[in-house]
């Protein structure tokens, strides 16, 4: 019983975050992540702003 119940809240989690993807995706957030991804990777070689 206790490894059924662990495996539907494992299932959920996953569930829910495809979710949370799917939902910021269609926001256009990819954009804005990338962005700020390659500037905090650029601050950290030295060739930021």
């Amino acid at each position: 019983m206790k490894g059924k119940t662990i495996m539907v809240i494992r299932i959920l989690v996953i569930l829910s975050a495809a979710a949370m993807i799917t939902y910021g995706i269609f926001r256009g957030e990819v954009s804005i992540v990338m962005n700020k991804a390659a500037s905090i990777c650029f601050e950290c070689i030295g060739l930021g702003k």
